[in-house]
């Protein structure tokens, strides 16, 4: 069997069960989670080397990506939360 026939049976079954499509969707919105952290990382890579370019800047640098990384957290928890709310609906 190959990937796109187990794939097939896999979302006929979920459709045919009727709350398959609610799992489907609550998988989607879970993947926030991981574009928040692909973003996180990035800020904490680029602070970092700002802080190495300029050292006398470290504590203003510091606090404006903890801000911005506390912003990019909240959409991974929305994301979760989501999830949650439509699997338990």
């Amino acid at each position: 069997m190959d990937f796109l026939t187990v794939l097939n049976t896999i979302l006929t079954f979920l459709i045919e069960t009727g709350d398959g499509l609610k799992y489907i969707g609550a998988g989607l919105a879970v993947f926030t989670g991981f574009a928040a952290a692909i973003g996180e990382g990035n800020v904490a890579a680029h602070a970092v080397d700002a802080m190495a370019r300029q050292p006398e800047m470290a504590g203003t640098i510091r606090t404006t990506m903890l801000i911005g990384q506390a912003v990019s957290e909240t959409t991974g928890l929305y994301g979760l939360i989501i999830a949650i709310l439509i699997v338990f609906s």
